[in-house]
């Protein structure tokens, strides 16, 4: 096999800037062995066979199925041997979501956004510029893959870097804000249900998503008329399906680690039209040996009418469904409650309901960053709604 790296062996990989590699779907074959050198990474809460059932499992969930889900390998144009066996030299995978943003003229559309995640080198091809050849190809690939033309066009990707900032702003991410709020556990003793709360289960979900869609496009067109469309408001649709992918994700890990499923995955206080709602997921990354790497994650909080809602009865509202939080937290042997990039709202939600939090600015992991896909070079964009509910 040709190399253009002078200094490799004859059955080394070439250079990343070799023509010889490619960014290319991997074969239903490749993908064990792809989630096989990611296990030790992300999934040591389960078996390696739990693993790789999961990632098989997620690609039949509601965002991922139909082909929602993308699987990508930096590899060899051509495999090196007759057995057609290829090296994976970098992976990772996009989710097709759907996204709103503003127009010029103030109006708020629909597209595609793809979500990044996965992003993984084999260990033994580090340090050689693969991961790099891979992002840079990804970038502009992205562009119009899965485009739905002028009426859904695709506008933005966005991942959450693990490694800073600087790599993936290189190649044309651009950091956004990337904070939360965190809670300790507390038992459900400590944290009685305030009046008029009710938990959220799978039912109410369907509902809650379609009012906060609403929402989320009024505060949009709200914010462009704010600036005269001078910014691209931009943000991640807070549908159905998003939520489903995160649930399902969890209902995977928790049926395997505790041999059960959880029944509350948020809480929704008031009366309807001033209520106030947090959806939530239990993300597992050190099972029940190492509870440090376990969280549950706040997705979505909603005001439903911030303007004729008494502050008293906001605050009242979230303090109860913060104890909630707290509580399920403390059963499902998590280590802390988060809650990603609050609004001004929120943050004085959080500030008035009397329950000690810690603020943290991230710098180093779970950085949200954004590609902008926009016809004009420069655009400056408002990522609205920068919560976990995004991730992926």
């Amino acid at each position: 096999m040709g190399s253009n790296n002078p200094d490799s062996s004859p059955d080394s990989p070439p250079d990343s800037s070799s023509p010889l590699i490619t960014l290319t779907n991997p074969h239903p074959s490749e993908l064990p062995k792809i989630f096989t050198l990611s296990h030790p990474k992300w999934g040591p809460a389960l078996t390696l066979q739990d693993y790789l059932d999961r990632e098989a499992y997620l690609t039949t969930v509601p965002l991922s199925k139909n082909g929602g889900i993308t699987h990508w390998l930096l590899t060899l144009s051509s495999p090196p041997s007759p057995s057609g066996e290829r090296p994976i030299l970098a992976s990772c995978e996009s989710i097709k979501k759907r996204a709103f943003y503003t127009t010029p003229s103030g109006s708020v559309r629909e597209g595609v956004a793809h979500g990044i995640a996965s992003v993984f080198t084999d260990p033994e091809y580090r340090g050689r510029g693969y991961a790099s050849r891979m992002m840079s190809d990804l970038g502009q690939r992205l562009k119009t893959w899965q485009d739905g033309g002028e009426d859904r066009p695709v506008v933005f990707s966005v991942l959450y870097s693990d490694i800073g900032k600087g790599f993936y702003a290189k190649h044309g991410w651009a950091p956004f804000r990337s904070s939360h709020i965190s809670w300790t556990p507390s038992s459900a003793a400590e944290s009685p249900r305030g009046k008029g709360v009710k938990t959220i289960g799978y039912h109410e979900l369907a509902e809650l998503c379609a009012v906060d869609e609403r929402l989320l496009k009024e505060r949009l067109a709200g914010l462009a008329k704010e600036d005269g469309g001078k910014k691209r408001h931009v943000a991640l649709a807070p549908e159905l399906d998003q939520l489903l992918w995160h649930l399902m994700r969890e209902d995977f890990m928790t049926k395997h680690i505790f041999g059960r499923t959880p029944e509350v995955r948020g809480a929704v206080a008031g009366e309807k039209g001033r209520r106030v709602w947090a959806v939530w997921t239990r993300g597992y990354y050190g099972g029940l040996g190492k509870t440090e790497g376990n969280t549950l994650h706040v997705l979505r909080v909603v005001v439903e009418d911030e303007e004729n809602t008494a502050e008293e009865e906001l605050v009242e509202g979230f303090k109860a469904i913060v104890g909630i939080a707290r509580a399920e937290a403390d059963e499902w042997r998590s280590h802390d409650v988060q809650m990603w990039n609050p609004t001004g709202l929120v943050r004085g939600l959080v500030e008035k309901i009397g329950v000690e939090y810690e603020f943290v600015e991230r710098d180093k992991e779970s950085i949200a960053s954004l590609m902008w896909y926009g016809e004009e070079e420069g655009e400056e964009v408002d990522w609205v709604a920068n919560e976990k509910y995004a991730w992926c």
